[in-house]
């Protein structure tokens, strides 16, 4: 049901953004991947023989988020889903942190979702169709100590995205989120990399174990589909039970 529709995917070279460009791609979407580690994209590129599109940009440069609707149309032909996955991650207690530490957060996590989505609705509202996925966070639904400008960024993206899914029922275009939880990605070294780090953390998970990248594909896939065209303004939980226990 995806064979031939095109995506832009936000943080795409690595960990979930990758994984769901892969998964895009096996159903036949063709994806404009965007995110700075252009010797990785490049590669990505060949390896999909074609289907994707590597778009080397930094997610705070606004001016470049905004350029990637227009990039995705004129290598593409059209424009049919969002994936706004991009993520900063600044961690530590918060009268430690410096508030460059929350400009860059704001600017990742909540601002090139927003200007993203601004930019590609005259084309999403014009055709009457289209997908707007913003991948958020567990963090999101309950903040965490020693992640407050992760946590806020990500809950603002929440609302964001039941908000523009209000205004856009109407206009033939879903917006839905994905929260996830611990995943089993370079984003969670510190963690899987300390056995004891690791053991604690899975204490918290009642599936008692981290979520692996290829898990939130499906999900990813469902969203952009037609077969979501009823569902909008829904955030999906997908962390083992995490959230549901505390």
């Amino acid at each position: 049901m995806l064979e031939g529709k095109v995506a832009i995917v936000t943080g795409a070279s690595r960990g979930l953004g990758r994984a769901i460009v892969e998964a895009l791609v096996a159903e036949g979407v063709r994806v404009v991947a965007a995110s700075r580690d252009a010797a990785v994209l490049e590669e990505l590129e060949v390896s999909s023989g074609g289907a994707v599109v590597a778009v080397p940009t930094d997610v705070s440069d606004r001016e470049a988020v905004a350029a990637l609707p227009g990039r995705a149309v004129d290598a593409l032909g059209r424009l049919d889903a969002l994936v706004s996955n991009a993520g900063v991650f600044p961690a530590g207690r918060f009268e430690d942190m410096p508030l460059g530490a929350w400009d860059q957060a704001v600017a990742v996590n909540l601002m090139a979702p927003v200007i993203l989505a601004k930019a590609a609705a005259p084309i999403l509202l014009s055709q009457g169709s289209g997908k707007v996925l913003t991948v958020a966070s567990t963090s999101g639904l309950v903040g965490k100590p020693v992640l407050a400008a992760y946590s806020a960024t990500k809950a603002a993206v929440i609302r964001f995205t039941e908000a523009l899914a209000g205004e856009w029922a109407d206009r033939g275009v879903q917006v839905n989120a994905i929260a996830p939880g611990a995943f089993d990605t370079d984003a969670q070294a510190a963690v899987t990399g300390d056995k004891e780090v690791l053991r604690r953390r899975l204490r918290k998970i009642p599936a008692g174990r981290m979520g692996r990248a290829e898990e939130i594909g499906p999900l990813a896939c469902y969203l952009a589909s037609p077969l979501s065209n009823f569902v909008t303004g829904a955030t999906f939980t997908i962390d083992g039970g995490e959230v549901h226990k505390l």
